[in-house]
C-alpha cells in the first residue's frame, strides 16, 4: 500500500504563476495538485471541497488579499498548511499573515526544489521560513523592549529590604 500524496492547491491570482506552479508541482513525486483558484473567494469554495494538505498562497490579491483568505481557510479546513509564496517582506505583510495562520513564508524567488521541499516539510510539522523574512523576524524580536520584572524596578534600598524579610528579620530588626 503506497503512501497518499500531498495534495496541494494553489492561491494567486496572476493566471502565469498558477501555470508555473502547476508544471513544477506536476513532476514531483509524491505531490498532488487538487486546485487552483484566482482570488481568495474560489479558493474558500474549492478548499472546502477538496480539502487540501497544504495550499501555496499569495499575499497580494484583488478583493480578498492572502490575510483574510489564510484567515477564513483555517476555520474551514484548520489542518490545512498554508505556505505564503509572495514577493513581499514587509512587516505588515508578514505578522498579519503569520497570526492568520500561515504556517511557512516563502518568497517567489524560491527555487522549485525548495518550494517542493516546503511542502513536504509542512505536512511533517516542519515550518520554513525564507531566509530573510527569519532575519527580519530576529531583529523585531530582538529590538523589543521587555516590560521589566517587579524585583528589577526597586531602589536599591528597598532590595535590603527585601532580602531582609527573606530572611525572616522583622521590622525592627
Amino acid at each position: 500500500m503506497s503512501e497518499q500524496p500531498i495534495k496541494v492547491m494553489l492561491v494567486d491570482d496572476h493566471e502565469m504563476v498558477r501555470i508555473g506552479l502547476a508544471a513544477v508541482l506536476g513532476t514531483e513525486e509524491g505531490i498532488e495538485l487538487v486546485g487552483e483558484a484566482g482570488s481568495g473567494e474560489e479558493a474558500l469554495r474549492l478548499a472546502g471541497q477538496y480539502r487540501p494538505d497544504v495550499v501555496l498562497m499569495d499575499l497580494v490579491m484583488e478583493g480578498m488579499d492572502g490575510i483574510e483568505t489564510t484567515r477564513r481557510l483555517m476555520k474551514i479546513v484548520p489542518d490545512c498548511k498554508v505556505i505564503v509564496l509572495t514577493s513581499y517582506i514587509d512587516d505588515e505583510k508578514i505578522y498579519p499573515v503569520i497570526e492568520a495562520g500561515a504556517f511557512s513564508y516563502l518568497l517567489k524567488t524560491s527555487r522549485a526544489a525548495e518550494i517542493a521541499a516546503a511542502i513536504r516539510a509542512a505536512v511533517l510539522g516542519q515550518p520554513v521560513l525564507e531566509s530573510q523574512v527569519a532575519s527580519r523576524m530576529m531583529n523585531r524580536f530582538r529590538q523589543q523592549k521587555r516590560e521589566p520584572l517587579p524585583h528589577e524596578q526597586l531602589t536599591e534600598r528597598e532590595m535590603e529590604v527585601l532580602k531582609l524579610i527573606a530572611q525572616g528579620k522583622s521590622n525592627q530588626e
